[in-house]
């Protein structure tokens, strides 16, 4: 499973690196955000893609793991 490194950068920006890490993974990613703004879109949208979605957090940075 590939990770998508989305520190430090602001939405949309993470989303839209996670639809294109799904489009090439089908079978799921883990993606790193640091901010609430970014850890609730990108969990929105990999429910919306059909995903489920576990979530670690680890001194203000979260790891999103989606899988099928």
């Amino acid at each position: 499973m590939i990770k998508i490194d989305a520190r430090g950068i602001s939405c949309p920006q993470p989303v839209l690196m996670t639809k294109k890490g799904l489009e090439n993974h089908k079978e799921g990613i883990i993606v790193l955000v640091d901010n609430n703004t970014a850890k609730h879109n990108v969990e929105r949208f990999m429910k919306n893609a059909g995903y489920n979605v576990s979530i670690e957090e680890n001194n203000e940075e979260f790891a999103l793991k989606a899988t099928k």
